[in-house]
């Protein structure tokens, strides 16, 4: 279920991102920074993503892994920064900007 944004008007492409989600187990995938907050450059700045995965669903997937950016660059039409892990530090000042794309029902 590809979730609604709750705060400004984003402009995304957004078919496709629940296949992508669905195909590699991500549970959960949000936006932050600098793309949901009026800083955003579209020449400068790239799109924040949090991905939430399945348990296991990262089990053999190697390589794979790291052209998920670039696959979700290509969906979103948008140069993506792509991540599945933050420093606690972090992910304790991003918590409560992070806007779901999609979560599995």
């Amino acid at each position: 279920m590809i979730a609604p944004a709750k705060a400004k008007n984003f402009r995304l492409q957004t078919s496709g991102v629940e296949e992508f989600c669905r195909k590699r187990g991500i549970r959960k995938l949000s936006l932050f920074g600098s793309f949901i907050r009026d800083d955003y450059s579209s020449e400068t700045s790239d799109v924040d993503v949090l991905a939430e995965f399945l348990p296991g669903a990262l089990r053999g997937i190697g390589w794979d892994y790291f052209g998920y950016g670039h696959e979700l660059s290509q969906i979103l039409g948008k140069k993506v920064d792509f991540c599945s892990r933050l420093d606690p530090r972090v992910r304790t000042l991003i918590e409560d900007e992070l806007v779901p794309l999609y979560e599995q029902a």
